[in-house]
């Protein structure tokens, strides 16, 4: 059996483990070795991942071999056959997509298609706001939203019917040339949904910069999409929103 050394290398990541998933239903049951070509590819694409800078100096870092263990890991959880060194991630990503290749396809395309953008954004992500989507998504959305363009044509788009005002607490712009400094756009849809396509100005939500920190804390706090209107529920002091309050994205 090949040997890893993968002693001291970072827990692998939902991303991480959303893509080696993909790998292990394209595989159909059978598991490859590290020798396997599509193990190599994972192997050199989460070595180039934004994150885990320095482990991914090392050696040993997602080597090959360390890949085909990983879908010996993810066999086990999905047949009880397999190696049984099955981490907590492992079960968390298995109880979320099961049985379900299509959607985890969609999903590690996902993924790959923001870690050039995470690249290119050149900077962690706070933990503390990573939504539940994963650390590649989560950097993908905030560079997005952080478009000049986009925000200038949010503001023009809010000015024509009146002052610029946050949608989530309601403050207005300070009376001044530099009121609208504190308006961000938040896009409203769902990452999932927001990757699949060109951002539109419904897509949009204008909020200030302290409740746009706040929607996206609490995002990655109750670990699902949240709507402007549950958002407003938590504001007011509710921890738990209900989903059926879910008015407005």
């Amino acid at each position: 059996m090949a040997v890893t050394h993968g002693h001291g290398n970072p827990k692998w990541t939902r991303d991480e483990t959303i893509l080696a998933l993909d790998l292990y239903f394209d595989c159909s049951g059978t598991i490859p070795s590290g020798q396997d070509e599509r193990v190599q590819t994972l192997s050199q694409l989460l070595r180039a991942l934004p994150f885990h800078d320095l482990a991914s100096r090392k050696e040993s870092f997602r080597n090959p071999d360390g890949v085909a263990f990983k879908l010996q890991n993810l066999r086990q959880v999905a047949t009880g056959k397999g190696l049984g060194n099955v981490s907590k991630m492992d079960r968390i990503v298995w109880q979320e997509f099961e049985d379900n290749p299509v959607k985890t396809k969609k999903q590690a395309n996902l993924i790959k298609a923001g870690i050039e953008i995470a690249e290119m954004a050149g900077e962690d992500v706070d933990e503390d706001l990573e939504f539940a989507e994963g650390r590649v998504l989560t950097e993908a959305h905030k560079r997005r939203e952080r478009s000049p363009n986009l925000r200038r044509k949010l503001l023009a788009k809010r000015r024509k019917t009146g002052p610029l005002s946050c949608d989530l607490c309601g403050c207005f712009e300070a009376e001044s040339e530099f009121g609208e400094a504190i308006f961000e756009a938040h896009h409203i849809l769902p990452l999932a949904d927001s990757e699949e396509r060109k951002t539109k100005l419904k897509d949009l939500a204008l909020l200030c910069a302290n409740c746009h920190r706040i929607i996206h804390r609490a995002i990655s706090f109750h670990k699902r999409w949240l709507t402007i209107s549950e958002a407003k529920i938590i504001l007011r002091g509710n921890q738990e929103p209900n989903k059926s309050d879910a008015g407005d994205r």
